[in-house]
């Protein structure tokens, strides 16, 4: 059954929409737009004005001075976990209309569109709200030579100030949460930049911020294109912290334009993630493994499973029912509640994943697909297993995004470990076997930010989560996310000793 869209999400496609300044939409027509595309049906479905260098100014600007007039950053921790844990609730209340502008705008199946980008979402903003409260420094003993005065030290985090956040297409609404709320959690300002592709629940949210109590100001979205406006905005000097999540070769821009500045950045980069089942897995559970590990949301998860290394003595019996597996998936539109595997999200990540299929069978690679549906406009992708790899195939090295599998057997444990290292990447593995002695001798020997046994694509608001290697600097989720948007003061006090 296809969903019918609500009332509430044909008012908001209707509405003017633009940027999100200082409390309210920007709809300058005379600007250039950019054209909103549904990915089932290649149709637009809105058309939002590319914000300004002057729109930029005014965002950064706004943003700056609600720093700095303290309306956020010294608003009691209470209050701001209150303004955020309300934001949670609206994000609930609106959960349809969110799910409904995800699918429409993004592409991804309704139904992780209600669970996932609304529902885990809202709990995330709730997890992070109760870290207002809980910002803390140290105290410590210190060792400077006196005999007369005594020393009190102590360290002390402030919010960092204006922080700059760009957020990718594939997750639109829980990205852009996950790189807003915990700084506005430290007290910070927002501008944050979604992707040109998916703007929509972005500037959903920022209205809902505005809502929840949130002041003016303090979050801001702007729409623009990717390498124009994303890039002006993580050079400006009045930006103290960037906060990106995309591509390995952005990433390093991103980074290189923050130092010019001396602002702090944390990058959540590319993978290309290994998952190693074992033999004494069963071939359900191997199967229904990579069907979450590899294939949710199209494959367009940064920790997707994307390298599948199975052992011998079951390789051919996974690839096997695997196949039948794909072929029966249900692709299409993700309105359609019997939808299995959904749309890509664009014409230009549709080529960029048809390109590297080719390129692999060019190789000599095997390529195994389920269908997609007939005479269809829109970005379909097919499930696809590529067996039959040859060790230098482009196909075990570079990132592909899509609904796209390598499976690979091999034979002894050293060996598999050796080869799910040999990436430039190291964003998430996982480790499939029901030998615990074995699963914690493999696991520190992996290269990679998060390591998953018997699971995989799992993450929790508590658990940090990012890269090593190429996949990035810094973590997102926890205490550690927080703590992040937080400039470390040391304070050293001294006082005459008493008399003995």
């Amino acid at each position: 059954m296809k969903t019918t869209l609500s009332q509430a999400t044909l008012n908001f496609l209707q509405q003017p929409l633009g940027s999100f300044i200082n409390g309210k939409v920007i709809t300058t027509k005379t600007q250039e737009s950019l054209e909103i595309f549904n990915p089932a049906t290649g149709l637009a479905i809105a058309s939002v004005p590319i914000c300004s260098k002057q729109d930029l100014e005014e965002a950064v600007q706004c943003a700056h001075e609600s720093f700095i007039d303290g309306r956020w950053a010294n608003m009691r921790p209470a209050e701001r976990e209150r303004v955020l844990y309300k934001l949670s609730e609206l994000l609930i209340e609106h959960q349809e209309t969110l799910a409904q502008l995800e699918t429409l705008n993004q592409g991804k199946c309704i139904r992780m569109a209600r669970a996932i980008e609304v529902g885990s979402t809202a709990e995330y903003i709730r997890y992070i709200a109760g870290w207002c409260t809980k910002i803390t420094g140290d105290t410590f003993d210190i060792s400077i030579p006196s005999s007369s005065t005594d020393f009190t030290s102590y360290t002390k985090r402030s919010p960092i100030g204006v922080v700059g956040a760009i957020a990718p297409w594939n997750f639109p609404l829980s990205i852009a949460a996950w790189k807003s709320v915990p700084a506005l959690a430290a007290g910070c300002s927002v501008v944050l930049k979604p992707a040109q592709e998916t703007p929509l629940t972005a500037l959903f949210l920022a209205k809902l911020a505005i809502e929840a109590g949130v002041p003016k100001g303090v979050f801001n979205v702007l729409v623009g294109a990717d390498g124009d406006i994303g890039q002006q905005l993580v050079e400006h000097p009045t930006i103290r912290k960037v906060t990106f999540t995309g591509s390995t070769a952005v990433g390093k821009k991103v980074g290189k334009a923050a130092v010019e500045h001396m602002a702090h950045f944390s990058l959540e980069l590319g993978g290309k993630n290994p998952m190693i089942i074992m033999d004494d897995i069963p071939i359900k559970q191997a199967v229904d493994g990579i069907m979450i590990g590899a294939f949710l949301n199209s494959g367009q998860v940064c920790a997707a499973a994307s390298r599948i290394y199975l052992h011998e003595n079951i390789y051919e019996e996974v690839k096997t029912e695997l196949s039948k597996v794909i072929k029966n998936l249900v692709v299409g539109d993700g309105l359609d509640e019997k939808t299995q595997i959904s749309p890509v999200v664009s014409a230009k990540q549709q080529a960029s994943i048809k390109a590297h299929i080719a390129k692999a069978k060019a190789e000599g690679a095997t390529i195994l697909s389920g269908a997609i549906p007939e005479d269809s406009t829109g970005f379909y992708i097919p499930p696809t297993i590529i067996t039959d790899i040859k060790p230098s195939a482009r196909i075990l090295v570079d990132e592909v995004f899509g609904p796209v599998v390598a499976l690979i057997p091999f034979k002894e444990t050293q060996e598999v470990i050796k080869l799910a290292n040999e990436t430039e990447y190291g964003l998430a593995a996982s480790i499939w076997t029901h030998n615990l002695n074995e699963a914690m001798q493999i696991v520190p020997k992996i290269e990679a930010g998060t390591v998953w046994v018997n699971a995989h694509v799992l993450i929790d608001p508590a658990m940090p989560f990012g890269g090593v290697k190429q996949s990035g600097i810094g973590r997102e989720f926890g205490k550690t996310a927080v703590e992040s948007f937080t400039e470390l003061k040391s304070v050293c006090i001294a006082y005459p000793k008493l008399p003995q």
